[in-house]
C-alpha cells in the first residue's frame, strides 16, 4: 500500500483525536501538526511522536493529504490554502460557515481536481450501517441530538454544531430534495441559538423533524425511521438499533377469542453493525478514497448540500415570529 503523508491542521479536541487514529492507520504516515496555539502543538506532537510544524506553510510542504479540524470561521482558509498547496483535503464538518466560502472551497477543489471529504462522521455509526440493508422508502424521521452544555463549538449556533449531523444524514436517507422548511429556536447560554427544533419536508412526501440542544441535563442520540416495510429505531450513541414489521404470515398463533400477543404479529430484529470506530472508518474511507481515485462517502457537495439546508434552517429561526392570542 502506498503511503499517505498526512498532518492535521487544528488539534484541540477532534484534532487530536485524529492524529491518534492517523498515527496507526496502514496506508498514512503522520507527519506533523499545526496548530496556532504552540504549545497545544507542541505537547500533541510530542506524544504521538511527529513534527510541530513552526506554520502551517511549513507542514503543507511535507504532506500529501491533510485534516482541516480548525474552527469552522477558519476553514475557508485553511482548507483552500491546502488545495492550492496540492494537498488532498478532509475538512470537519461543516463545510464552512457559509455558503459563499463552501462554493469558493468546491471551486478551488474543482480547479485543482483534488480529492475533498467532509468529515460527517455519523455515516459511519455502526448503527447507521446496520440499518442500511433494511431501508426502504423514507417517509417520516425523527432526530433528537441533545447534549449538556460545553465551551466546544459555541461559536457557532446549535444548528451548525449539532444538528447539521442528523441533516446530512436525513438528506442521505431521504434521497430527495427539500421542498419547505420551518424551524424555531432560542439562546439560552450563548448569543446564539442553543436549543433548536426543525421540520423538513422533502419532494415525494417525507417529512423529517429535527431536534439538537447543548443545554440538556443528559446526552442523547436517536433516530427514529418509518417507512411502509417497517419502524427503525436506532440509538447512535450507542451504535445499536432495531426493526420492527408486521409479519408476513397471515394469522396469530393465539387461542381464539384471546388478542394476539405483539410477538405474534410483528417480528423484531436486533440490528448489529460493524464493532468500529466511526472516526477510524471515516479516515480509512478518506485513505481508500485518495488510493483508489473513488468518491468518498461524503464528498465537499454533500457537505455544501448539508451547509446549505442548515444556513436555512438559522434563518427561518431568526425570522420567527411568535403570534400571541390577545389579552382577554
Amino acid at each position: 500500500m502506498r503511503q499517505i503523508r498526512v498532518g492535521v491542521l487544528g488539534v484541540g479536541s477532534l484534532g487530536f483525536h485524529h492524529a491518534r487514529h492517523l498515527r496507526d492507520l496502514d496506508g498514512f504516515v503522520l507527519t506533523g501538526v499545526f496548530d496556532l496555539r504552540r504549545e497545544r502543538a507542541a505537547e500533541v506532537a510530542a506524544q504521538f511522536g511527529v513534527r510541530a510544524a513552526p506554520t502551517q506553510a511549513a507542514l503543507l510542504e511535507d504532506i500529501d493529504a491533510a485534516i482541516v479540524a480548525v474552527p469552522t470561521a477558519a476553514h475557508e482558509d485553511v482548507a483552500t490554502a491546502a488545495l492550492e498547496g496540492g494537498v488532498h483535503t478532509f475538512i470537519e464538518k461543516p463545510i464552512a460557515d457559509s455558503l459563499e466560502a463552501a462554493d469558493r472551497i468546491l471551486d478551488v477543489a474543482q480547479r485543482t481536481g483534488l480529492l475533498l471529504q467532509i468529515g460527517h462522521v455519523e455515516r459511519f455509526n455502526p448503527a447507521v450501517l446496520a440499518a442500511e440493508p433494511y431501508l426502504d422508502e423514507v417517509l417520516f424521521v425523527e432526530s433528537d441530538r441533545l447534549a449538556p452544555f460545553g465551551p466546544r463549538g459555541t461559536d457557532v449556533a446549535v444548528v451548525l454544531d449539532l444538528m447539521i449531523h442528523d441533516v446530512d444524514l436525513v438528506l442521505s436517507l431521504v434521497g430527495r430534495p427539500v421542498r419547505e422548511i420551518a424551524a424555531v429556536g432560542v439562546p439560552v447560554l450563548t448569543p446564539s441559538v442553543d436549543i433548536a427544533n426543525a421540520r423538513l419536508a422533502f419532494e415525494g412526501g417525507a417529512v423529517a423533524n429535527l431536534t439538537a440542544s447543548r443545554v440538556s441535563m443528559e446526552r442523547i442520540r436517536k433516530l427514529r425511521i418509518f417507512q411502509r416495510s417497517g419502524y427503525l429505531s436506532l440509538n447512535l450513541a450507542e451504535g445499536t438499533g432495531e426493526f420492527l414489521r408486521l409479519r408476513d404470515v397471515p394469522g396469530t398463533s393465539g387461542r381464539p377469542g384471546v388478542a394476539p400477543a405483539l410477538e405474534d404479529i410483528v417480528e423484531h430484529t436486533v440490528l448489529r453493525g460493524p464493532e468500529n470506530d466511526p472516526l477510524r472508518s471515516e479516515l480509512e474511507n478518506f485513505r481508500d478514497a485518495i488510493l483508489g481515485g473513488i468518491p468518498p462517502a461524503v464528498s465537499g457537495a454533500d457537505g455544501r448540500g448539508a451547509l446549505a439546508v442548515a444556513v436555512a434552517i438559522i434563518e427561518r429561526i431568526e425570522g420567527h415570529v411568535v403570534a400571541t392570542l390577545p389579552a382577554s
